[in-house]
């Protein structure tokens, strides 16, 4: 789920919205909060070395490197639009 970022005015626009709020229901909207924090950022699927790994292949890196000289296309063909 995509975050919010808030600028400071926003944020005291909020704070002054709380003021006028009843303790009970002040009370309730911080076990909210702190429960949305402890469950971010928690999965492992957040976990920035899942977005990587080590290269696997069998070849040596000489093959490698002629597969990919090899693949590039050279087109000077420009559309017009």
């Amino acid at each position: 789920m995509a975050s919010i970022t808030l600028n400071n005015s926003s944020l005291k626009r909020y704070i002054d919205l709380f003021k006028n709020i009843d303790l009970k229901s002040k009370k309730k909207i911080i076990v909210g909060l702190t429960e949305s924090i402890n469950e971010t950022n928690i999965s492992p699927s957040n976990n920035l070395s899942s977005l990587f790994g080590a290269w696997e292949d069998n070849r040596d890196s000489d093959e490698i490197i002629n597969d990919i000289k090899s693949s590039r296309v050279n087109n000077r063909d420009i559309e017009k639009f």
